[in-house]
């Protein structure tokens, strides 16, 4: 029988199904607060105490565009494709409670490991599928329309080819209540290759795409994260400068022709 870890230990388990080990570990400056890693590899960062908490900067910036899509309090339907540590579901049921909300995760053991380790908050209304983002499209459609779908699975240049392709997008985006979004955080690194080649595949199917991120990832010099938000229809009135102003600092929003540059 697996020892269930006391507060303030690590906990680890060994994920065949990606060749490494998983742990959560208190973080040493957030009191209440837990890092996910993978192959030693920071993951998610989870506030317990203080879901509404979003620590990393790229996270903070998808939650912003949740808040954009609805006014704090209002309840949304919210698709995860990638789902972590389930950080940005727990933003939402703090910030939206019964809020209806999807996981889809490809690896059953880390589903199970957050889930046993780092509870969701009391109410989540969460369906977590165990199975591929693009091939489960389907079977979550039945829960939506969604007023939120987010992408978090693409870490550098190799990305999933069926994942990463205009098809996949336009799937994705016929699952969007009107007015929601398409979000996708994009990790990559010097040209920004993957960068490029998916805010090509999002311009071809949505009718708007806008990418958020830091000013020296514009210069494509750095690696990084660029959240890229895609809408089925006309980019909203006071969102550049809301979600702008909404920071981390610095920050940039970038869309039009001004993306010409990163989607060629």
């Amino acid at each position: 029988m697996r020892r269930r870890a006391q507060d303030g230990e690590p906990r680890t388990r060994w994920l065949r199904g990606v060749g490494a080990h998983a742990s959560v570990e208190p973080d040493a400056f957030v009191p209440g607060a837990w890092i996910l890693s993978i192959g030693g590899a920071e993951q998610s960062h989870v506030d317990l105490g203080h879901p509404e908490h979003v620590f990393y900067a790229y996270l903070r910036r998808i939650a912003n565009v949740v808040d954009a899509v609805a006014p704090a309090g209002t309840q949304i339907r919210a698709l995860h494709l990638g789902a972590g540590a389930l950080t940005l579901a727990r933003y939402v049921q703090a910030t939206r409670p019964g809020s209806v909300q999807t996981a889809v995760e490809l690896e059953r053991e880390l589903a199970d490991f957050v889930l046993e380790h780092l509870p969701l908050p009391e109410g989540t209304d969460l369906e977590t599928v165990i199975g591929d983002a693009r091939w489960e499209l389907t079977t979550v459609g039945a829960r939506g329309p969604y007023d939120v779908v987010v992408l978090d699975v693409f870490s550098g240049p190799d990305a999933p080819e069926h994942l990463a392709d205009a098809g996949f997008y336009a799937e994705a985006a016929a699952l969007l209540a009107p007015g929601g979004a398409l979000v996708v955080n994009i990790g990559d690194e010097p040209p920004l290759a993957l960068v490029r080649s998916q805010l090509a595949a999002m311009r071809s199917v949505l009718a708007e795409v806008a990418v958020l991120t830091e000013p020296d990832m514009l210069t494509a010099r750095f690696p990084g994260n660029v959240v890229a938000v895609g809408l089925r229809g006309a980019w909203p009135e006071g969102w550049t400068e809301r979600l702008t102003e909404a920071g981390p600092h610095p920050g940039v929003l970038v869309r039009g022709v001004e993306l010409d540059a990163l989607s060629d």
